[in-house]
């Protein structure tokens, strides 16, 4: 017999289910709870919210990683400039376009043109994206599938080009928003210039998605940081992703936690974030974790990758890749096992239109008033 759930989570679930603000002690406590029981239900409160938004619907990710090559040294990543051991690669103009088209194909809502920080790229102040916005214009042209660019920290008015070739979205994570531990993580690289370069993409009329690693010795007030700093961002789309060891970086040996961590934060995005997307990577276990992600209160699949397209992972290199399992034909049974559908694409561009919408400059105004006005209660008491 199941135990009584204890009357404080009651009402922290109550409230959540009425949309009211939780306060950063009522957040430390979800994020905290252990007991089996205790996690199905904020994942239960987690469904609920975005059946009520998204009713049983999913968006589906396309994952275009066109350059492993990255001018940085990020102490947990792979593609980290000094590992020398990392067979990379750069892929020609005319293989991007190629799968792009047989992502499309597949019935993806989005394609994500990522890459690390290729110096090619970020060469005479940013000249060399020039080939890249040319691609995103033609890929608008021919498809109007909607793309995300995930470039690291692009010029300003190269950005501004992204988005006048038609690009709707700029991802751009922090991974984590405590400055000491961003300066941990992210070698040299400015954490205030990250941040201020997604409120100018926000301002060019982008969408926004921010994103934060667990496992890299954050602690739950760090977390609740994180989600303080997505909502005064206005990030539309917000991703949490558990921390992959990494062979030859300064991390390889700093262990993985436990997926209850990454799970519960979705579940709590969900929580505070009910009309936004949350994404399900395919990047950390696979097809194997993806019904996990959906159940905690995940709506978007990302990080869909063809087969033998020669492209790469992020957080797992090579992961249910040219085995097939990460293509839209192999997440359908999933979805379906856990009651959900993928969207059509008119749905996705309705959402998409409808937040880019609230982009407008009096809209935009408005909506900082009420939150001011609202008061957001996940603030230090």
């Amino acid at each position: 017999m199941a135990l009584q759930q204890p009357a404080i989570l009651t009402r922290i679930l109550g409230k959540a289910l009425e949309e009211e603000p939780l306060t950063r002690a009522e957040l430390l406590y979800l994020l905290r709870i252990s007991s089996a029981d205790e996690i199905s239900s904020v994942f239960a409160i987690a469904r609920m919210l975005r059946n009520r938004y998204f009713k049983n619907k999913v968006f589906l990710y396309g994952f275009v990683y066109f350059s492993t090559y990255c001018r940085n040294e990020c102490t947990f990543c792979l593609y980290r400039k000094s590992n020398q051991a990392l067979r990379r690669y750069h892929k020609s103009q005319a293989e991007i376009m190629e799968t792009a088209y047989r992502l499309v194909e597949s019935g993806v809502h989005l394609l994500d043109l990522t890459m690390g920080e290729d110096p090619r790229y970020y060469s005479n102040n940013g000249a060399g994206f020039e080939p890249l916005i040319a691609m995103v214009r033609a890929i608008k042209k021919s498809t109007d599938i909607p793309v995300m660019i995930s470039a690291g920290v692009v010029p300003e008015d190269v950005l501004q080009q992204f988005k006048d070739s038609g690009a709707e979205w700029y991802a751009c994570y922090q991974e984590t928003h405590n400055p000491g531990l961003y300066a941990k993580l992210r070698l040299g690289q400015s954490f205030s210039e990250r941040m201020e370069r997604k409120k100018e993409a926000r301002d060019m009329g982008f969408l926004i998605e921010e994103g934060l690693l667990t496992g890299v010795g954050e602690r739950y007030e760090d977390l609740i940081d994180s989600l303080v700093a997505m909502r005064s961002l206005g990030a539309d789309q917000v991703r949490v992703m558990s921390f992959v060891p990494q062979k030859d970086t300064p991390m390889q040996h700093v262990p993985s936690l436990p997926r209850t961590r990454e799970l519960l934060m979705i579940a709590i995005m969900r929580l505070i974030f009910p009309d936004r997307l949350i994404p399900a990577s395919l990047d950390v276990d696979g097809i194997h974790g993806l019904a996990d992600r959906l159940n905690a209160g995940a709506n978007v699949v990302t990080s869909i990758i063809p087969p033998e397209a020669g492209l790469a992972g992020v957080s797992n290199q090579e992961l249910d890749i040219d085995d097939g399992n990460r293509t839209v034909d192999s997440i359908l049974p999933v979805l379906a096992q856990c009651g959900l559908v993928r969207a059509s694409m008119e749905e996705y561009t309705e959402w998409v239109s409808a937040r880019s919408a609230r982009l407008a400059p009096c809209q935009r105004l408005n909506n900082e008033v009420k939150e001011t006005y609202t008061g957001w209660a996940v603030q230090r008491h």
